[in-house]
């Protein structure tokens, strides 16, 4: 198994701003579609995403597009999910192409991590208190790929409840790839009683508590050279600072961890979103 940590919504790059923390649990917000193809504005979204950004989103607007994507909160939107909706993922470009290059299919599983901050509401507005830190908020196990490339009305025949998703709409390339999720986790060869996808209620923070910077995590054994671990993708040897400490890379958005069979990596995927999830 490929465990593949996903960087996904705002952040300092994309929207300019990190996504909240309400009450402690994290809510990633979109990036803005920035001409790309999509179906949803930031006022699709339930409360308090649009009063965050009327406060907080720094020129964003409730009516502007937004690319929700990776898509496995049923909940984030307004609307009723069509029957059969599953959480998928779209893929393209540089992203895609290292995902194929590392073998990234079936039964592999991707763990969304994002730029985070807290926010309490005061005087009647939100803002930011604490400091930014990454944080996981959830999962998706891939179930199929689909090579949807510029033509989407295939996989909109076969999978009807993917209307609505932005990979599924002119205007992308060749590349163009969306990752259904499973209904239920896989892990070593056997079901669980876990979906396939969902977001975590309070999720697991990476960044080290003890250092300033965002980007230095702790991360687990399993992955950590230094202690007979994976590693991963665009992390070279100078990053892994031993005894369990990263400097994750600036870049990238898709860092893949070859797992295998490994029994730790699969116990620690299993505790991770069977103690928190709010998939169902």
């Amino acid at each position: 198994m490929k465990i593949v940590f996903s960087r996904k919504g705002l952040d300092s790059a994309a929207g300019g701003i990190p996504s909240p923390l309400v009450d402690g649990r994290p809510l990633s917000i979109p990036i803005p579609a920035n001409g790309t193809p999509s179906a949803c504005v930031y006022s699709d979204l339930v409360s308090p995403i649009p009063e965050i950004l009327d406060d907080l989103g720094k020129g964003m607007d409730r009516s502007e597009p937004c690319h929700l994507d990776p898509d496995i909160d049923a909940s984030i939107v307004r609307r009723p999910r069509p029957s059969g909706w599953r959480g998928s993922l779209g893929q393209i470009g540089a992203a895609q192409s290292h995902l194929a290059n590392q073998g990234v299919g079936r039964d592999d599983v991707f763990v969304f991590w994002g730029l985070f901050r807290s926010v309490e509401r005061a005087e009647g507005k939100w803002r930011f208190v604490d400091k930014p830190q990454h944080r996981i908020f959830g999962w998706l196990q891939v179930g199929e790929v689909l090579a949807v490339g510029e033509d989407w009305r295939d996989a909109l025949q076969r999978y009807p409840w993917l209307e609505g998703h932005p990979h599924l709409r002119a205007g992308w390339g060749p590349a163009n790839r969306v990752y259904v999720a499973t209904d239920r986790l896989r892990l070593g060869g056997s079901d669980t009683r876990l979906a396939g996808f969902g977001r975590l209620r309070l999720g697991k923070r990476l960044t080290a508590c003890a250092d300033e910077r965002v980007s230095t995590w702790n991360v687990p054994a399993w992955l950590d050279p230094s202690r007979g671990g994976t590693g991963m993708t665009y992390h070279p040897p100078a990053r892994w600072l031993g005894d369990g400490m990263l400097r994750a890379a600036p870049r990238g958005q898709e860092f893949v961890a070859d797992a295998g069979t490994r029994r730790d990596a699969l116990e620690w995927l299993e505790t991770l979103i069977g103690g928190d999830a709010t998939g169902d």
